[in-house]
């Protein structure tokens, strides 16, 4: 089969997700942790897409750049249900924080004091989705 018709595997994009969100985390560029594991950027994109499978060896390297277990890069993935996609929550919130705007959102949130001021934020970007 051409290689360029074949889905990435649910669970090497899983991980090339998970990949993607904690480098996004610690405010890594796909530039600098290529670099940092002896990559091209192009080759920590086609991990992140899931296109290319991370071998063993370069996934522990990640885990050791990225500064967390090599479980980290599985959690959510069930045993017999690996094939299965992520709750619609996880999904959801995940989406959310792989995009810029999304990740300084998450990040300015919680610096707004408590209480009203909070939920005229949220009822703002309500009538905004729903415009």
């Amino acid at each position: 089969m051409d290689a360029s018709l074949r889905k990435p595997s649910p669970v090497d994009a899983h991980v090339g997700a998970r990949i993607r969100l904690r480098r996004k985390l610690l405010g890594l560029s796909q530039q600098q942790l290529a670099e940092r594991l002896g990559l091209t950027f192009q080759q920590v994109q086609k991990y992140e897409r899931g296109v290319n499978r991370v071998s063993a060896s370069k996934l522990y390297e990640t885990a050791q750049v990225l500064q967390a277990p090599v479980t980290h890069f599985f959690e959510g993935l069930d045993g017999d249900s690996a094939a299965q996609a992520p709750p619609q929550v996880e999904t959801t919130v995940t989406a959310f924080l792989l995009t810029t705007e999304g990740m300084e959102l998450a990040a300015l949130f919680p610096r707004i004091p408590k209480g009203r001021m909070r939920h005229q934020v949220l009822e703002l970007v309500r009538t905004l989705a729903d415009a």
